[in-house]
């Protein structure tokens, strides 16, 4: 068996991941098979902390110009609420393939999961837990990927990985445009001034400042979070200083 290239790493996974493509909800089927697969790569010694989206529950954006009722700071908290809803399954899917977890939340709420400390989340990780990161950063107006690469920062990670439906960075969207260009690799700066869809720009701009790796790949493709785990050069890396081979 490989041994595993990263030590610790954050992965971000989409709310859609734990959906059937074009669905919401949560599909167990789903969660069960990213679970499997993250608990193959923790085997090859990596420590794994994942950070969860919302949004085939809840997207607080949706309520900015469809329903005025709502304020959008609170819609942002119902999203928040959404992650930790994914959370709890994820837990349970995590727990039935052998893992052992810690599920935590930027958000108090102790009846449910363990608040967000950062030296507790290190301890964890030390101790071969999978740490599932929920509620984002615990305010409004921050996506969860501005989240994730806080966290990545906050907890040594040597490098965020964000799992997508597709193989990796392209020119142009790849489902709407069948010519679009993969990139195999990439630095933040171009990803700025090209206005590549990867993050948002804002989780972008910590990555690059922090000097912290960014590696996109498509999690659909089973043995994928494996092989990045192991260093296999799968999707697109982001960095300040890419390599070209």
């Amino acid at each position: 068996m490989s041994k595993a290239k990263y030590k610790r790493i954050v992965l971000k996974l989409s709310g859609e991941s734990f959906s059937p493509s074009g669905e919401r909800g949560i599909s167990m089927e789903e969660v069960v098979h990213i679970s499997k697969q993250i608990f193959e790569a923790q085997k090859l010694g990596c420590e794994i902390a994942v950070v969860i989206g919302g949004g085939n529950i809840l997207r607080g954006t949706q309520f900015k110009s469809t329903n005025p009722i709502v304020e959008e700071a609170t819609a942002h908290y119902m999203g928040m609420m959404a992650t930790i809803i994914n959370g709890l399954a994820f837990q349970d899917a995590l727990e039935s393939v052998g893992c052992d977890t810690r599920l935590m939340s930027a958000i108090k709420m102790d009846g449910v999961c363990e608040q967000y400390i950062r030296r507790r989340a290190h301890r964890h990780l030390e101790k071969g837990r999978i740490v599932i990161l929920g509620a984002g950063t615990g305010g409004p107006f921050v996506t969860t990927d501005t989240a994730a690469a806080l966290r990545s920062m906050e907890l040594g990670a040597n490098i965020l990985m964000k799992a997508t439906r597709v193989d990796g960075v392209y020119s142009e969207d790849p489902e709407k445009n069948p010519h679009a260009v993969l990139y195999p690799e990439l630095d933040f700066q171009t990803v700025i001034e090209k206005n590549l869809r990867v993050m948002d720009s804002t989780a972008i701009s910590h990555c690059m400042e922090h000097d912290m790796p960014l590696m996109v790949f498509n999690f659909r493709k089973h043995g994928n979070i494996v092989r990045a785990v192991s260093g296999e050069r799968i999707g697109t890396l982001v960095t300040n200083s890419p390599v070209n081979n």
